[in-house]
């Protein structure tokens, strides 16, 4: 473990510490670590006992003792911390002037999108909104090995589904001439270099805040490297460079790359450019030249708002203000491309469209509408602290959405035979929603029912119980199948009132029941769960994606004729 990691840590501990009496937990420092560094996730071995040794040198101090090392080391621990508010809108804009304000959305069409890109979406096209001001999505796609159009596709239909529109669609790689002309117009200013040292010396000279010997080229020989690129340099051989701060305390500054080789096959433009900018240069370029005003990301971003800065101060290019958020996860469902894809591709989750995954297309196949994805991410306003939130947060919201639309079926699982004498009805009708106006459905019977095994249970001979909408039902015969005779009473008080389907026209289905994807970082095995459950026949009648309430059991979307998938109670 190298000693800035220590120091972190150590900073961790002590504000735990402070904050609960003076004392803190391995297994907690652990857990806050791998939330803001997750590529530790792989290492957690080779830290628990450098974490452990911490852990254990801050509990021995004092709380007076840690309070002075935190004032002399992290006096930031101490600053009143940003309160996360549950709030309706987003706080004014800085230097905003109405009409004039232009944001973006400038997601890469590297993976599909997912419920972080929803809330980056949604945050700067209300800007825009309440501004009145206007609203771009870029596709930043200048990474040809790792983009599709396939991707592009996905973003574009998660992003209608959201109901996100755009007064402007473009692409970064529109623009890939004026990316050259700026790079070779830092060049000629003595603003950026190539260098064609390796990879490992790079990030040695970075770490030692060292210049490589590429940094004193002059510009003839720059601009001749920056030719060979073009034709002779292999991926890998030279890089563009921005002439930063070597010496900068932030990292990003030590001369960081502007342009990169890469022999991709761009999924537009084929094979025509092989230089391509960095994310830096694109955002910093992209932002000015579009009018940008007010560019919003996620706060892993917040170290390279100096670059951009820089950038276009070099070039004497107007700035856009620039702001962040958190980015938005949900326990135990990652958003990472680098976890989900070696899911799928390890058959641990089908596709992207998975109702456990926090994808948009797999969260629309819930049943999660795309209003309640906009309440929610609302609700949490503009916060920068860390965004780790419940799933059942958004199921609050979705509720309040789907319960008055959804139709009112029954449906039992581990079903059990119920045979009942003396029904004085051939068929009765139902109410379809037991409040707004949805109509009814009519059901026939004929005395053959399919009643909830865990219901079954409970019942003995002698006991009385109710069908929903149907009536009271005297038990005579207990066991593996039951019987019973129909009763005209109408007491309802201190008996069981269960959902039933018909026998002869039950239509069984397989029940999806996602569940929490990783618990504690672990793959959980147990977090899909299928059911083999009988409903009534009007469930052929609905439409595919049609959200339904199985009565006693919760909320459920329609996913075919012989599946549906569980949404939430």
């Amino acid at each position: 473990m190298n000693d800035e990691l220590k120091i972190e840590i150590k900073k961790m501990a002590l504000q735990n510490a402070y904050e609960y009496g003076g004392e803190t937990r391995d297994k907690i420092i652990l857990g806050k670590i791998i939330g803001t560094k997750p590529e530790l996730r792989n290492k957690v071995k080779e830290i628990t006992d450098d974490i452990s040794e911490i852990v254990t040198q801050v509990n021995q101090m004092s709380l007076e003792e840690q309070r002075k090392e935190i004032d002399e080391n992290f006096p930031e621990i101490l600053v009143p911390k940003e309160k996360i508010e549950e709030r309706e809108g987003l706080p004014k804009l800085k230097d905003a002037v109405y009409g004039k304000v232009v944001t973006r959305f400038p997601p890469e069409p590297n993976g599909y999108p997912h419920i972080g890109h929803a809330k980056a979406a949604i945050i700067n096209s209300e800007y825009a909104k309440m501004y009145g001001g206007k609203f771009i999505l870029r596709m930043d796609d200048t990474n040809p090995e790792a983009e599709r159009m396939e991707y592009h596709a996905a973003i574009k239909v998660g992003l209608e589904w959201l109901g996100v529109k755009f007064d402007l669609v473009k692409n970064t790689s529109d623009d890939m001439e004026i990316f050259y002309d700026k790079g070779i117009k830092l060049i000629n200013s003595g603003k950026a270099y190539v260098c064609t040292c390796k990879r490992e010396d790079i990030s040695k000279n970075r770490r030692e805040r060292k210049p490589c010997k590429c940094s004193t080229n002059d510009i003839d020989k720059n601009y001749r490297n920056w030719e060979k690129m073009n034709d002779k340099f292999k991926p890998g051989d030279a890089i563009v460079r921005f002439r930063g701060d070597m010496k900068a305390d932030n990292a990003v500054m030590r001369d960081p790359v502007l342009f990169r080789i890469i022999e991709g096959r761009h999924y537009t433009l084929g094979e025509k450019y092989r230089i391509w900018p960095s994310y830096d240069m694109a955002v910093a370029i992209e932002d000015s030249i579009d009018g940008v005003t007010h560019a919003f990301r996620s706060k892993e971003f917040e170290l390279r708002a100096e670059l951009i800065d820089a950038i276009l101060d070099a070039l004497n290019m107007r700035k856009p203000v620039q702001g962040f958020f958190s980015r938005l996860e949900f326990k135990g469902m990652p958003i990472s491309k680098r976890i989900i894809k070696p899911l799928i591709e390890e058959g641990k989750v089908s596709w992207y469209d998975d109702p456990r995954l926090p994808t948009l297309e797999a969260l629309r196949r819930r049943g999660i509408k795309p209003e309640a994805i906009r309440k929610f991410i609302m609700s949490l306003g503009l916060t920068k602290a860390n965004t780790l939130a419940p799933f059942d947060s958004l199921e609050a919201f979705n509720r309040k959405f789907v319960d008055a639309s959804s139709i009112r079926l029954f449906m039992v699982s581990n079903a059990k035979k119920l045979v009942v004498k003396n029904l004085p009805l051939s068929s009765i009708e139902i109410l379809n929603h037991p409040v707004n106006s949805m109509g009814r459905r009519k059901i026939d019977i004929d005395g053959s029912f399919y009643i909830s095994g865990d219901d079954a249970q409970t019942i003995k001979i002698g006991t009385q119980i109710r069908l929903l909408g149907l009536g009271n039902i005297s038990i005579t015969k207990d066991g593996n199948e039951l019987e019973g005779e129909f009763t005209e009473s109408s007491k309802t008080d201190d008996i069981l009132k269960i959902q039933w389907v018909p026998q002869t026209t039950a239509h069984q289905i397989k029940m999806i029941i996602p569940k929490t994807l990783f618990d504690n970082d672990e793959f959980n095995e147990e977090s899909l769960e299928e059911l083999d459950v009988y409903t009534e026949p009007h469930y052929l009648q609905l439409k595919e994606g049609e959200e339904i309430q199985f009565v006693r059991f919760g909320y459920c979307r329609k996913d075919s004729q012989n599946q549906a998938i569980f949404t939430h109670k």
